[in-house]
């Protein structure tokens, strides 16, 4: 049977796409921009989005939750935050364990940013689990590669799954794939081919690596590039101009080092063609970049699934 869930901080909805295919059901999606909601509405409009502040929602009238999954903000765990951790005010590892105690599911699972696994927040993570094991939960924390699970870019990010005692033992996490991901010019050949540019297939070959890790940065940023100047050097490479995004991909006469429109970086963050991005091109961009590729999301959550039912086959028996 479908499982059921609640996605909190949901974005654009890569987590939850993933989620989706791996068979959980949304009990409901909460997230605080008015852009990203209006993205989740667009492509799932039976979806129950619910717009604002994750610390105004409680969960204590949801019974029966198989798993709570989202990714919470990154800024206070990243370089670029600066680090501040729990004394960001961003920071919602608390309101997320908040919720875990209010309806008791069965699993949870939350994705951030490799800075979580610095040392400087060794404390931090010990604390998580501590206060997720008093509540009957086993936590691990996994740094995975989205390029494992066949998304054309490289974007580690930290996986936090934690468990009830009585099923944590049958978890375990998904193994990469076997082949490697498409190229960004495999990748996205037909989106700079589409418009007749005559240089499409000599990019092609340039762009012969997988992405840098696309960024979605803050409503501080400016407008949508391709990340710090060390990412830019990297899509150089790559034949890509990361300064900017494009509105349409390049004409038939376009000379020079094209720039990724929003649905071509939206298919390097694994988001399939039909999903569609709503908002203007620098809200749109900053959703894309700050998602979690559903490929990875659904290659953990059939691992979530997997455990709950082998679980439940299990107490079948001894009844």
């Amino acid at each position: 049977m479908p499982l059921n869930s609640i996605e909190i901080c949901a974005g654009a909805g890569g987590q939850a796409l993933g989620l989706e295919q791996a068979g959980f059901n949304h009990a409901c999606l909460v997230e605080i921009e008015p852009a990203a909601c209006a993205t989740l509405r667009l492509n799932r409009p039976k979806w129950q989005v619910i717009q604002g502040d994750l610390r105004d929602f409680t969960a204590q009238k949801l019974s029966d939750v198989d798993l709570i999954a989202g990714g919470v903000p990154c800024p206070p765990f990243s370089k670029a935050g600066k680090q501040l951790g729990i004394d960001d005010e961003r920071d919602l590892f608390p309101e997320a364990i908040r919720l875990v105690d209010e309806c008791r599911p069965r699993a949870v699972m939350l994705e951030n940013v490799r800075g979580l696994l610095d040392s400087v927040f060794d404390d931090y993570r010990a604390k998580i689990i501590k206060d997720l094991k008093k509540l009957g939960y086993i936590a691990e924390w996994r740094l995975l590669n989205a390029s494992d699970y066949g998304v054309p870019q490289l974007r580690p990010r930290v996986i936090f799954v934690a468990l009830r005692s009585d099923m944590a033992a049958h978890f375990s996490w998904p193994e990469p794939l076997k082949e490697p991901p498409p190229t960004v010019g495999e990748a996205l050949f037909d989106l700079m081919a589409e418009r007749g540019w005559k240089g499409a297939e000599r990019w092609r070959e340039q762009a012969s690596d997988i992405a840098p890790t696309l960024v979605g940065g803050s409503k501080k940023h400016g407008g949508p590039d391709l990340g710090p100047t060390r990412a830019k050097r990297a899509w150089a490479s790559l034949g890509v101009d990361g300064h900017g995004l494009a509105d349409l991909a390049p004409d038939v006469n376009f000379v020079g080092m094209p720039r990724l429109t929003v649905h071509m970086t939206a298919r390097l963050q694994g988001f399939p063609d039909e999903w569609f991005i709503g908002g203007k091109k620098t809200a749109a961009y900053r959703q894309v970049g700050n998602a979690f590729p559903a490929p990875v999301a659904r290659a953990v959550g059939n691992q979530i699934k997997a455990a709950l039912n082998a679980a439940a086959r299990q107490r079948l028996k001894r009844a």
